[in-house]
């Protein structure tokens, strides 16, 4: 374990004397932590993306990974999963904390803990690092959504009134502007970083009927097909990784997306079971001994999520994606997770967006679309920074060019959002979203 330490004054809330609105410098010191601190620090929270476990290290083995802990003298306040990237010719890595760092976001005082973060990934080489806020900017629920949809003057989710707004959230992102961290759009979906739109399912306080009561009619008729045609689904084992792997390739060959190899499965079955018995499961619907769907399920504490699906071309009419998907949402309730994650949607709601079909089918769960900060940059080298967008600039362009060749479609929408943007700064990382299924 390092044992560097980064001493600044951070600014934080004080909730006592001298009176509300009052603040006081406290010595915060950002250092390197053991695998079993980080791991403490996120079970006494509850819950923590698993993009933030010391595991998901591990699954990263193309970047250098560490964890860090912010301390308040003796107590530890705060936790991440840094992971290093080195840039091709530049010789310096961008320091990346994905849906991280896990800190009290909502707290008055948070973007002052990113002080000493950034003075310690520069003494590790870093040009720039890119965080991941994990709080709830914005909140559409179901019927807001289904509403848009059938509305043919909206094309976007953020052209639609939220259903609710945190002002902890709206106030961190001004914050955040405002000490020269640049937000990273998603225009191009699930091709960069992490997603900004999520769909989510609230589970807290409701049992498996009253789920299934609020899910909609086709839902409910669909998960009733696929038991009265016998469909069958198992949580499976690590042997099992090969048969979700081929009908992963599958699914990837008939939406366009370029699909990970099986040792990266592998890789993170073994790195995330070692750190803990059920972070991870892999399920399998059958029906009559043919394979109809497969996924991979993710807990961390209160937070579940469905991180990786496939589905055959074949026998799509009985249903396995409602049935699979209905079998992870009750597991998820059993284990005690407050929150069943489905990942990433894109904003596009217009009927000819090649994406609204996933957004139908998570929208017929009766959960919300979640809208995080989304990602955010913090130049420590300007001018190695700009040679890194640059860089990444040209790469994702010949991407598109690429996409619009393969999928015309999709490739005009990106074409069409870069432009009407104007320009952007998305970085395009290895992104971990779903690759859910759409309605049908």
């Amino acid at each position: 374990m390092r044992d560097f330490s980064c001493v600044l004054m951070a600014v934080t809330s004080v909730d006592g004397p001298p009176g509300p609105g009052r603040f006081a410098p406290v010595s915060i010191r950002v250092r390197a932590i053991s695998a079993s601190e980080h791991l403490s620090y996120i079970a006494a929270r509850g819950h923590a993306s698993f993009l933030q476990t010391p595991a998901w290290g591990a699954v990263k083995r193309e970047w250098r990974a560490e964890s860090l802990g912010w301390f308040d003298g003796d107590s530890l306040v705060g936790a991440g999963l840094v992971l290093y990237r080195s840039v091709p010719r530049i010789g310096r890595s961008l320091a990346y904390l994905p849906e991280g760092p896990v800190l009290d976001w909502s707290s008055a005082g948070a973007t002052g803990l990113l002080e000493p973060l950034v003075a310690y990934v520069r003494t590790q080489g870093a040009f720039a690092v890119r965080i991941g806020p994990t709080i709830v900017w914005r909140r559409w629920g179901a019927e807001a959504i289904k509403k848009a949809i059938s509305d043919e003057r909206v094309t976007r989710l953020s052209q639609v009134k939220p259903d609710s707004i945190d002002p902890a959230a709206t106030r961190l992102r001004g914050q955040l502007r405002h000490l020269g961290w640049l937000p990273q759009h998603s225009d191009e979906g699930f091709a960069a970083g992490q997603p900004e739109f999520n769909f989510q399912l609230p589970l807290a306080g409701k049992t498996p009927d009253q789920l299934l009561a609020g899910m909609n009619q086709l839902w409910r008729r669909n998960i009733k097909k696929a038991e009265k045609v016998g469909v069958e689904v198992v949580r499976g084992g690590r042997e099992d990784l090969a048969a979700f792997h081929e009908l992963y390739l599958e699914t990837a060959a008939r939406d366009g997306f370029t699909g990970r190899p099986l040792s990266y499965f592998q890789t993170m079955w073994d790195a995330l079971l070692a750190e803990d018995p059920d972070r991870i499961r892999v399920y399998l619907a059958r029906h009559e001994g043919d394979l109809v769907a497969a996924t991979t399920w993710v807990r961390v504490g209160t937070h579940a999520w469905y991180s990786y699906g496939a589905s055959s071309n074949a026998k799509r009419d009985v249903r396995g994606s409602n049935a699979i998907q209905w079998r992870m949402i009750r597991d998820a309730l059993e284990a005690g997770a407050t929150v069943y994650d489905l990942r990433g949607i894109t904003e596009g709601l217009a009927a000819d967006d090649p994406e609204i079909g996933l957004i139908q089918f998570k929208v017929g769960t009766g959960g919300e679309a979640v809208q995080y900060l989304g990602e955010w940059d913090l130049p420590i080298n300007r001018a190695l920074y700009a040679a890194f967008t640059m860089y990444l600039d040209r790469a994702r362009y010949v991407g598109l060019a690429k996409k619009l060749v393969r999928l015309p479609t999709r490739g005009v929408r990106m074409v069409r959002s870069l432009a009407g943007r104007g320009t952007t700064t998305t970085t395009p990382l290895p992104a971990d979203t779903t690759t859910g299924e759409k309605e049908s």
